[in-house]
């Protein structure tokens, strides 16, 4: 089984990478998040023409999240429980493969950055709180004991190798203890960071600006995560960041993560 996360940074403007690359890739399974359009805007035909069932949760030129599936399910979320957010930003099915089951969640974690210092701590204590319910939703799964993979963009490096230069990110939202530490509980949780579990010391970016010549340079960020439980990652056989859809015409600035399990 092949799954991938990608934030698609507008589905509309990247029609024609996503179709190219799903056909091309193959995947079973994959989380999309930054949609920008409205649920009933989303590309569901031709999606479904590739062989995809299709979900999507959105909101008109903002955020946004949808999953893309060749396993039939049933959606089990339509954003966080008891969480009153005016963002589409998690999405959740519960998924049937053949004879097992298992949940699959697409997330889109707030970005928490502004140019203004005073709006900035407005949206980093919204993004934590918004990680507070992540984390009480994912346990919730993991606690009923079947297999858990939850994908999207998380906006947090976890570690030095996870940036390019993280004396341009101390203290941000983007790196930030506090906003590591909820990353952390999940972990402690039994949730494993796919890409690490299997590559330790690897960079491993997902994410490159699109100004200064940043993905030539690979001055790029790990900020993407596919995040899943024990069953999951004892099968893991690989886990990548796929960058043929960032060497795209007009990309997304993020590219995909593919696991293979």
């Amino acid at each position: 089984m092949k799954i991938a996360t990608y934030n698609v940074n507008s589905v509309n403007a990247r029609c024609a990478n996503l179709c190219k690359w799903l056909q091309d890739t193959q995947p079973d399974l994959v989380f999309l998040q930054e949609i920008k359009c409205e649920t009933d805007r989303f590309l569901y035909f031709e999606c479904e023409s590739l062989g995809y069932k299709t979900i999507a949760l959105g909101q008109k030129s903002y955020n946004g999240v949808a999953i893309l599936s060749k396993f039939d399910f049933t959606v089990t979320a339509r954003n966080l429980p008891d969480f009153t957010d005016d963002a589409a930003r998690y999405l959740e099915v519960l998924v049937q493969n053949g004879s097992s089951h298992f949940y699959a969640a697409s997330a889109y974690i707030p970005n928490g950055s502004s140019t203004d210092k005073r709006i900035e701590q407005e949206k980093l204590a919204y993004k934590l709180q918004w990680l507070d319910k992540f984390y009480d939703r994912a346990l919730f799964l993991k606690q009923s004991g079947m297999p858990v993979i939850i994908g999207g963009d998380f906006n947090v490096m976890m570690s030095d190798i996870d940036v390019f230069d993280e004396r341009r990110f101390k203290g941000g939202p983007l790196y930030r203890k506090e906003v590591q530490d909820k990353i952390k509980a999940l972990q402690y949780a039994g949730y494993y960071d796919a890409f690490r579990f299997l590559y330790p010391d690897t960079e491993g970016y997902t994410f490159w600006d699109y100004t200064g010549n940043s993905f030539v340079t690979n001055s790029g960020l790990r900020i993407d995560y596919l995040f899943m439980t024990a069953q999951f990652a004892e099968q893991l056989k690989r886990c990548e960041a796929d960058k043929s859809l960032r060497e795209m015409e007009k990309p997304s600035d993020h590219t995909a993560l593919v696991a293979e399990i």
